[in-house]
């Protein structure tokens, strides 16, 4: 009997290092499953981020790219898309009058329609064209829309120089009325200072060009610096496409068909 114990207590520490080393397998077959599990969710998580990322930016990109696209079907025959405004202003010190004094400068507007060139008169008004030189040679214009059409009957008028195309924007300094006409009559192919309501200071860097002759009965009047030469067929044609919609009046506000002076080129003419 002592001989059958003795085999019988073997077995069962056989059976027992067994079943520890099949727990032990197990555990170890369980842990690595669950490494294996943890590195699969991973993945996915990884995956799933990477494509909803990839399809927000998609949005976005396609939305840019509509955007950019819109204004072609307002664009006039012959006319480029006009780039987009810079949205800035400027605080420049105002320019000395001397410089332009006795002066008569070509000025050539480059426009994504074409070039417009005009004569500045710096004898009849040395403030205006003084000022005008300067800020062409500072690259003010560049990129800026001519944000205002007017096609009243007593005005018709395309109003630019406003870097922000908004109608608000200055160079940071202001000046007078000088040379107004006195009967209050612009003819066509009059090139004017735009300026605000205050006559001693609201001259800055906007100006319009008059397409048809046009009458500005305010008793101070706006300053006449300049004429336009060549390219005034453009302005007629951006006039022709008439107001923007979505306006407060269909004769007055932007552009229909938009037009941006890309940059200006002034030359002093010799005698």
């Amino acid at each position: 009997m002592e001989g059958l114990t003795n085999v019988t207590k073997e077995q069962e520490r056989a059976r027992a290092r067994r079943r520890h080393e099949r727990q032990q397998a197990n555990l170890v077959q369980r842990e690595s499953d669950h490494a294996r599990r943890m590195r699969l969710t991973a993945i996915i998580l990884t995956v799933l981020l990477v494509v909803s990322v990839a399809a927000v930016l998609g949005g976005l990109f396609a939305s840019s790219s509509s955007n950019e696209a819109a204004p072609a079907t307002t664009t006039a025959a012959g006319c480029d898309l006009p780039p987009k405004a810079l949205g800035t202003g400027a605080q420049l010190p105002l320019p000395d009058a001397a410089t332009a004094k006795g002066k008569t400068y070509v000025a050539t507007l480059t426009t994504n329609c074409g070039d417009i060139e005009l004569t500045l008169d710096g004898t009849k008004a040395p403030q205006a064209v003084a000022a005008f030189v300067e800020l062409s040679k500072q690259n003010y214009y560049l990129n800026s829309p001519c944000h205002r059409l007017v096609t009243d009957a007593a005005l018709k008028v395309l109003q630019c120089g406003d870097p922000t195309g908004t109608g608000s924007g200055n160079p940071g300094f202001g000046f007078a009325v000088e040379n107004a006409p006195k009967d209050g009559k612009y003819p066509r192919g009059t090139v004017a200072m735009a300026r605000t309501n205050d006559p001693k200071k609201g001259n800055g860097g906007q100006f319009f060009l008059v397409y048809d002759d046009s009458t500005l009965p305010d008793p101070n009047g706006y300053t006449v610096f300049g004429t336009v030469t060549s390219g005034l067929d453009i302005v007629d044609k951006i006039a022709a496409a008439g107001v923007a919609p979505g306006g407060n009046s269909t004769t007055d506000g932007f552009p229909a068909a938009p037009i941006s002076i890309l940059r200006v080129a002034v030359t002093e003419k010799k005698a």
